[in-house]
């Protein structure tokens, strides 16, 4: 079984409305089943399917405020991966 990763990694600073319409793009996606992440950099598109995973954190100190969002779900594997016969002699 092939093991394939790819990574998607973004950081800027953005005002209060860029943050929003980013977040707005993400749940529309979620809706839609399919998330397009770009840069000049690089591209990646998931496809959330199923039941996501939802995790939420925020903490606050001193004068530094955060918050995450994580969602994650698993993909069933593709059907060609699941056609293929395993030999065991």
């Amino acid at each position: 079984m092939r093991s394939r990763k790819r990574n998607f990694r973004h950081q800027s600073l953005q005002d209060q409305k860029s943050i929003q319409d980013i977040l707005k793009s993400i749940t529309s996606g979620i809706a839609k089943g399919k998330i397009t992440f770009s840069d000049e950099d690089d591209k990646i598109i998931m496809r959330p399917e199923g039941l996501l995973d939802l995790k939420v954190s925020a903490t606050q100190e001193e004068n530094r405020n955060r918050f995450n969002i994580r969602i994650s779900w698993q993909v069933d594997e593709d059907t060609e991966n699941r056609k293929k016969r395993l030999s065991v002699k």
